[in-house]
């Protein structure tokens, strides 16, 4: 059964959030003040925070900027999960990852379905881990970024938390690298 583990330090990672919007700016967004909000609750630290309109390579170039710094251990997006044509979000998170986590978007689309029903199809959230940085894409809505953080990233995020977490498996992320360069 899963629980935090009290015995086991809290280890704080550096965060960065991305909203993707074609017509919100910093003062209007209300998924990335949610978002950051929560992490720091939590105990995390905010790295860096930008808004970026749905363009594919801005998206993308911005990811891998974020995932070479030293000082950003996850990278969360809100915003351009959908279907349209200028949601593009998706696709420039795919364009970065080494490796997908096509768990947490079934777990994500549980959760919404308990919330949203059906609807939940129509979202493209997605995670995955490049340069040795985890990568959330969520959509753009708060309720979506509070499911998301609350009922999965909270816990995945926080060291304590058993039988396993992504924060014990960071330094471990990019070991490939390593040996290659042996």
């Amino acid at each position: 059964m899963a629980k935090i583990d009290e015995s086991r330090p809290f280890i704080a990672v550096k965060i960065a959030i991305l909203t993707v919007s074609d017509t919100r700016g910093l003062d209007q967004d209300k998924s990335g003040d949610t978002l950051v909000a929560r992490l720091e609750k939590a105990g995390h630290i905010l790295a860096a925070r930008t808004i970026l309109q749905d363009e594919r390579d801005q998206i993308s170039s911005q990811l891998r900027t974020w995932c070479a710094d030293e000082n950003i251990d996850v990278i969360i997006s809100t915003g351009g999960t959908g279907l349209t044509g200028r949601d593009v979000t998706v696709e420039a998170h795919r364009d970065v990852y080494e490796k997908e986590i096509e768990a947490f978007a079934t777990a994500f689309t549980v959760i919404s379905m308990q919330k949203i029903g059906t609807s939940a199809v129509q979202s493209r959230a997605t995670g995955g881990v490049a340069q040795g940085t985890y990568l959330f894409a969520l959509p753009g809505s708060t309720g979506a970024c509070k499911d998301a953080w609350d009922d999965i990233l909270r816990y995945q995020l926080d060291y304590r938390h058993m039988p396993c977490n992504f924060v014990e498996i960071m330094p471990r992320l990019d070991e490939h690298l390593k040996r290659t360069k042996n």
